[in-house]
């Protein structure tokens, strides 16, 4: 491992080493850029939004994901002997279990009280972002298998030369967690909804494919939610002025206040990716009486729609249902994506046709007696989400004669 000038230290593989960046910028953008599914260019891997460039790198720059915050950039670099770069890991040092949708806080305590120091620990994620994307990430043109088995050897190697308790993969693309799993990290599962585009043209075609009872309760409910004289707009690329995000920041700091305590991203960070990915998001804004009182933000990939962040200054009967998934998937249809992904948690999603989703992530803890213990505690968790996912998925408002 390459650490600034601290000198070389080598992955299982003999002609590649690890160094660290602390921070995106340590990369250049075309650097990046040549990752697998980090461009729309990228018709093969597909493209998400979420570890492009601009995101993270507006999330260190505005202040959000820095050390003060307790995500310091501790971004993972596999090269070659001669310095090539050949894949990377979007990695931070973490003082704390917050924003991170995978929570550990129950193994934090309990090694603690054992007398152990589980912070700081290694964190492979994007930032207050519980979606799944590419975590191991690989050059363009390079072999995957060798590449993303350097990555996970580097994750433990980091972990264990810096004395690290733990190193967490969260929100992973299934073909990463065998890699780690491989490596011997543990796997964990948990449970999200998602809408899937069945090649509907319309809504109503999407509606055909519910249960009578659910079609029904569905055109009540987007009734009464724009019942005050509400009106929708999506707001992308051009649309999305300043004047714009003061609104919309003023529903997330309103929300989020009451909802965490502190919400995670300033108001810096929303003007850096409106300069630098407009494109890439919509922001549905709900208005009344002239003004905007409630909106959701929607990252856009190339096959899917990721909901964000929602807010609202005015409380309106089931105005958040229809802002973050009727509207959410209006858009995919129309613009033929094939999955919106609502974020993190929520039973309620299913009844508004969105299925149950198994989300992975994979964790190298470096204590026997701590690994053992968890270990265990997966196992056993695994498959209460497995039953629960089966539960689940025999609720859904579907037709069953169109599942049969």
């Amino acid at each position: 491992m390459d650490q600034g000038d601290d000198g070389d230290g080598q992955t299982a593989n003999a002609d590649y080493s690890i160094r660290i960046a602390s921070g995106i910028g340590a990369f250049t953008c075309e650097e990046w850029n040549g990752f697998a599914g980090t461009t729309r260019d990228d018709a093969e891997s597909g493209y998400n939004p979420l570890v492009s460039f601009a995101f993270l790198s507006a999330l260190e720059d505005s202040g959000c994901a820095v050390r003060r915050t307790g995500w310091q950039g501790h971004h993972l670099r596999l090269e070659t002997a001669q310095g090539g770069l050949l894949g990377a890991v979007p990695c931070y040092l973490k003082s704390h279990s917050q924003g991170e949708y995978v929570f550990d806080h129950g193994w934090s305590d309990a090694f603690e009280r054992a007398g152990g120091r589980y912070y700081p620990k290694l964190q492979c994620a994007v930032p207050f972002t519980p979606v799944t994307g590419p975590r191991l990430l690989v050059g363009k043109g390079e072999d995957p298998d060798a590449v993303k088995a350097g990555l996970a050897a580097g994750l433990k190697m980091v972990t264990d030369k810096l004395g690290l308790s733990s190193a967490h993969v969260t929100f992973a693309q299934e073909s990463d967690v065998a890699t780690l799993e491989a490596a011997g990290f543990l796997h964990r599962t948990d449970q999200q909804f998602h809408f899937f585009n069945e090649g509907f043209s319309t809504y109503d075609d999407f509606l055909a494919t519910l249960a009578s009872r659910k079609r029904k309760a569905m055109k009540k409910e987007r009734r009464e939610a724009l019942a005050d004289g509400i009106t929708i707009d999506w707001l992308t690329g051009k649309d999305l002025t300043e004047k714009a995000w003061d609104d919309f920041f003023a529903f997330y700091m309103d929300t989020g206040s009451r909802k965490w305590g502190r919400p995670y991203l300033n108001r810096q960070f929303f003007s850096l990716i409106g300069e630098r990915m407009a494109d890439d998001i919509l922001l549905v804004m709900a208005r009344r009486n002239g003004r905007y009182v409630a909106g959701a933000i929607n990252f856009i990939g190339s096959d899917a729609l990721y909901g964000r962040n929602w807010g609202c200054i005015e409380d309106h009967p089931f105005l958040h249902f229809e802002v973050c998934y009727h509207q959410a998937i209006d858009f995919a249809i129309e613009r033929k994506l094939k999955v919106v992904e609502a974020g993190a948690q929520g039973e309620h999603k299913l009844a508004r046709g969105y299925r149950p989703v198994t989300m992975h992530s994979a964790h190298y803890i470096s204590h026997p007696g701590l690994r053992n213990a968890v270990a265990d505690y997966l196992q056993r968790e695994r498959r209460e989400v497995e039953r629960m996912g089966e539960y689940l998925e025999e609720h859904t408002p579907f037709r069953k004669d169109l599942e049969e």
